[in-house]
């Protein structure tokens, strides 16, 4: 019994609900959610009755609602009976061949050795671009056959460790062996006047001639300017000089007193009177 909504009750305070109220909670739980996600109208075992009761055709039982008939759905005894069908419908069906892959016959050849070959560096004077022309001979080449090449990256080959800074390019075509070229990892200019090749079918010699893009140095990121400059402080000549006074460069010298000649004195004492008979 739930004891905790009853008038005065305390919250938390009903007891431990039973496994018949938590298997119907469970039910509950699950019929909402299978009401949210699944179409009745697609089961192909989903039937209503002239009495307004739903059967699962599977299972043949009877339910009085929708949410019971998909709580049943959930249970034991229907993914029971499902996989039970599944499995007595794979056995009946006859078993069909699996469609054939196409076959591919692969070509064999006898390798003769590598093909000769030149390889010229260019530069155009006026855009400054490098560029490398290949001719490879193939003297020997099987009729009906044109050569290949194709750019490879280094870390797709397994002869040398890798190096972003290098990349390979193949020639290939029967019966020679498929040669490689090491080439610096640049962006390559993909014009039509930059990159062609060229099988000539008479001399049985390929040509291939690309360029790379010139690269465009970055300006250097602009100076600074200077701080302004401070006003150069008085220059005091501080060395002693003989017969100079070294504190008359750090003060004004004092103004000089000149005093005239002492003032006469009117008042001298006389001379001393004279004695008769002098």
């Amino acid at each position: 019994m739930d004891f905790q909504n009853r008038p005065g009750g305390k919250t938390g305070g009903g007891g431990v609900a039973s496994w018949t109220e938590t298997n119907k909670d469970r039910r509950e739980r699950l019929r909402q959610l299978a009401l949210e996600t699944i179409d009745l109208q697609k089961d192909p075992y989903f039937m209503k009755n002239h009495l307004g009761s739903y059967e699962c055709k599977l299972c043949l039982t009877l339910h009085n609602n929708e949410g019971s008939y998909l709580a049943h759905t959930q249970g034991k005894k229907h993914q029971a009976n499902l996989a039970r069908r599944a499995a007595k419908e794979a056995k009946d069906a006859p078993q069909q061949p699996a469609p054939e892959k196409p076959r591919v016959e692969t070509k064999k050849f006898v390798k003769i050795g590598r093909p000769g070959y030149r390889v010229t560096k260019q530069k155009d004077p006026e855009t400054g671009q490098q560029s490398l022309l290949f001719q490879i001979d193939y003297p020997e080449i099987t009729d009906n056959v044109r050569p290949r090449h194709r750019f490879m990256s280094a870390y797709e080959q397994r002869i040398e460790p890798p190096d972003r800074k290098w990349q390979y390019l193949l020639f290939a075509a029967e019966p020679y062996e498929t040669i490689a070229f090491k080439v610096p990892s640049r962006e390559v200019d993909k014009s039509e006047m930059k990159f062609w090749a060229h099988w000539n079918t008479q001399a049985k010699q390929f040509y291939l001639q690309f360029a790379y893009k010139v690269e465009q140095m970055k300006p250097p990121p602009p100076m600074k300017p200077p701080p302004p400059s401070l006003p150069p402080p008085p220059q005091h000549n501080m060395m002693h000089q003989p017969g100079s006074n070294m504190m008359s460069h750090m003060f004004p010298p004092p103004p000089m007193f000149n005093p005239g000649p002492p003032p006469m004195m009117n008042n001298m004492i006389p001379p001393p009177p004279q004695l008769m008979g002098q």
